[in-house]
């Protein structure tokens, strides 16, 4: 990780407090936020600071912590970006656009696609992320700056409505702290102002945190990757589920305070002939009976080195109809980015003597 912290990861309110400390006014604290969160802009573009103080912040942070490496564009317009870290390793993060139903017809919606670790310890056998083992978590001023680098990117203006999800690579609630603090930041009003409706955490189910997480009651979205109805199929298709096992996890979701107009999302990845038939709807009606649940299945993304196989859309459809006529609420969601790697399960640390420069 960087020796220095960086300028992403303090919030308003300590970032006056360091003005204060080192003999400059607070507003200038407020400046420099504006010039990051409003106008994304590099240390050598906010030409209203005090010169004192932009040496300062040189000398006291790392000012530029991610390097884009690599962009790849996919035909359904996402974009996958390889970010570089200041102590050499490299993730990804995905700009995804969606369409919208609106009254008069569509809109386009903007959801960035967020990592909150390099690797991930958790193990699941179907994703990528895993086959690289766990290098670090990243922290909140890597979270965030994902988000401003993407948004500088896309050129999108500051009021520009957008959805976060931390579906990246990374378990959100094994780097909970870091994950936390970024929230603070991305929601801030003077900054961001990203509502927290509008950013959803996806776990694997580590039930600990998971009841730290509903105490924060930070009002954010919660999507629990389940993929089987079973402990012995989950147990072998994700490792975790030895420890918190489904009934552990259903209990805890169970105590998860909860808006009232809220659902938990289930995320259900389908695999051919494993976990796709009628009956393991069946099994999962009954599993989830008592909860406010809402199911999204995702057909399996096939990665490199995997046996694994995506159902016949005919036979997710099924599923699905199955479920909405038991009054389960049930969707499909094909995944953004297939085609450059970039879908759900297919994300990883690469090689960065393979990546060139843009």
């Amino acid at each position: 990780m960087h020796t220095k912290p960086s300028v992403y990861a303090l919030t308003l309110a300590q970032w006056q407090t360091y003005c204060t400390q080192h003999g400059f006014k607070p507003f200038v604290g407020k400046q420099l936020y504006t010039w990051l969160y409003q106008r994304y802009a590099y240390l050598d573009q906010m030409h209203n600071l005090p010169k004192a103080f932009k040496e300062r912040l040189a000398d006291d942070f790392e000012v530029r912590p991610l390097e884009i490496l690599e962009r790849q564009q996919s035909t359904d317009k996402s974009v996958k970006y390889l970010f570089k870290t200041s102590d050499g390793h490299s993730f990804e993060s995905v700009y995804m656009v969606m369409q919208e139903a609106q009254e008069g017809g569509t809109a386009e919606k903007i959801t960035l696609c967020l990592s909150c670790q390099i690797g991930c310890k958790v193990g699941c056998v179907f994703c990528a992320t895993a086959r690289g083992g766990f290098v670090r978590n990243l922290d909140a001023g890597e979270i965030v700056e994902q988000v401003v680098a993407l948004k500088r990117a896309h050129q999108l203006e500051p009021t520009k409505g957008i959805n976060i999800v931390f579906m990246g690579m990374g378990e959100p609630l094994h780097n909970l702290t870091q994950v936390v603090r970024a929230l603070e930041i991305l929601s801030a009003h003077e900054g961001l102002n990203i509502a927290p409706r509008r950013i959803t955490i996806s776990t694997s189910g580590v039930v600990p945190a998971l009841q730290t997480l509903g105490a924060l009651n930070l009002g954010v979205q919660l999507a629990i990757s389940l993929h089987a109805v079973n402990d012995t199929l989950r147990s072998k298709l994700m490792p975790i589920n030895k420890r918190y096992n489904l009934e552990t996890l259903i209990n805890a979701l169970k105590a998860y305070p909860l808006d009232t107009r809220k659902r938990v999302m289930f995320e259900y990845l389908m695999i051919r002939d494993l976990n796709d038939s009628l009956s393991h709807a069946k099994e999962l009606l009954r599993l989830l009976n008592g909860l406010k649940a809402k199911i999204n299945l995702i057909p399996y993304n096939s990665t490199p080195h995997s046996s694994f196989e995506r159902p016949p859309l005919e036979r997710v459809q099924d599923f699905a109809n199955f479920l909405n006529q038991k009054g389960l609420l049930c969707t499909i969601r094909i995944s953004k980015g297939q085609d450059i790697a970039a879908a759900c399960g297919q994300l990883r640390e690469k090689c960065l003597n393979d990546s060139k420069h843009l």
